[in-house]
């Protein structure tokens, strides 16, 4: 089995996933990020096919005619659906391999949130395995984020990494190649899309569907004041006459509406310096908190995060490719760095 391994490991490439609730990365080893997709599958009702999948599929969201559904299959940084999370990985898997040999049974290294379950770890491989990959590794989120935002986990300094995701966020100090303090919440994109629907029908009584949060969100969402504040149109369905209607926000009202989702983030934070040890503590206020992952991009979350704790913060580079790239590092030297997955690999015996 070892030999058989072995040359499959020739003729397949190394994968780094960052299986998430809103968009799936891969990594490639030799090649870099090669996909960058949302997590949606796009089902018939009546046949249960696989129509499609990532991007094409994200794109019927809430269009979709009663015998197609269009789902995502992971929620709150998990897998809730597990037979279109295996479609998912096997779409990209047979995206990012390189197809011209026949013998394609890559090995995976998957990132989990770091408080998942046993149950939920054990979803993820099996998924993988069921997939097609050859073996199934995982790693917690914030130690991937860490490496792929390029801090020294290795090193006897404390490193702190705030990952905001879409459907969780992972607060991590890191020392020593390990996670000395940390703490997950599911809440993150996902629940700042949705308090933006609540905040627009409890204010403009529209109706608006996640798509058009998400572009809100993006756009207009701040975590700290605006030198000059605007204003802009959100167009939905009236919640009483069920017809269109038109409305006006302000970006404070985005602000405002996304207050309460910060404030539960802003609450991990200090829950983790608080179970921190002093000296560690001390390290991060010196050289500073790493900000990670799609939420990172609301405009001013830095500075609000900075006022809350009093130290230096920073958006790292490319902060949605943070986990995917450093998935990529540990592939690089996975013999080196086992230390740093979740639980040893798993093995599937392949048919031939």
């Amino acid at each position: 089995m070892n030999l058989i391994n072995s040359l499959l490991g020739i003729w397949s490439a190394d994968m780094g996933v960052d299986l998430g609730t809103a968009n799936t990365l891969v990594h490639v080893r030799g090649q870099g990020v090669v996909i960058d997709e949302p997590s949606v599958v796009a089902v018939s009702r009546r046949s249960g096919q696989v129509l499609s999948v990532g991007a094409e599929a994200r794109a019927m969201l809430g269009r979709t005619p009663a015998d197609i559904v269009a789902l995502r299959p992971l929620r709150d940084g998990v897998i809730a659906d597990f037979d279109q999370a295996e479609q998912l990985i096997r779409y990209f898997i047979a995206r990012a391999h390189d197809r011209q040999w026949h013998v394609s049974h890559p090995r995976l290294l998957l990132g989990v949130p770091c408080g998942v379950t046993e149950v939920e770890r054990r979803a993820v491989i099996d998924a993988a395995l069921s997939a097609g990959a050859r073996e199934a590794h995982l790693i917690e989120e914030p130690m991937a984020a860490a490496i792929g935002a390029g801090l020294p986990v290795q090193q006897a300094g404390g490193s702190m990494v705030v990952d905001i995701g879409g459907g969780t966020t992972e607060v991590a100090v890191i020392s020593l190649g390990g996670v000395v303090a940390a703490s997950s919440i599911r809440i993150g994109g996902d629940e700042m899309d949705e308090a933006v629907i609540q905040y627009v029908r409890r204010n403009l009584g529209l109706l608006i569907g996640e798509r058009t949060a998400e572009e809100i969100k993006r756009s207009m969402g701040s975590a700290f004041p605006f030198a000059r504040e605007r204003s802009f149109t959100v167009r939905g369905r009236d919640l009483m006459s069920g017809l269109p209607k038109v409305g006006e926000l302000t970006t404070a009202h985005v602000r405002e509406a996304l207050a309460p989702v910060l404030v539960e983030i802003m609450r991990s934070i200090r829950s983790t310096l608080d179970a921190a040890p002093p000296d560690l503590v001390a390290d991060v206020a010196e050289c500073g908190i790493v900000l990670c992952g799609g939420g990172a991009l609301i405009s001013g979350l830095d500075q609000l995060v900075a006022h809350e704790t009093l130290m230096p913060v920073r958006v790292a580079e490319a902060p949605l490719a943070c986990v995917v790239r450093g998935t990529g590092v540990v592939l690089e030297g996975l013999e080196t760095m086992s230390r740093l997955l979740v639980k040893e690999r798993r093995v599937r015996a392949l048919r031939y």
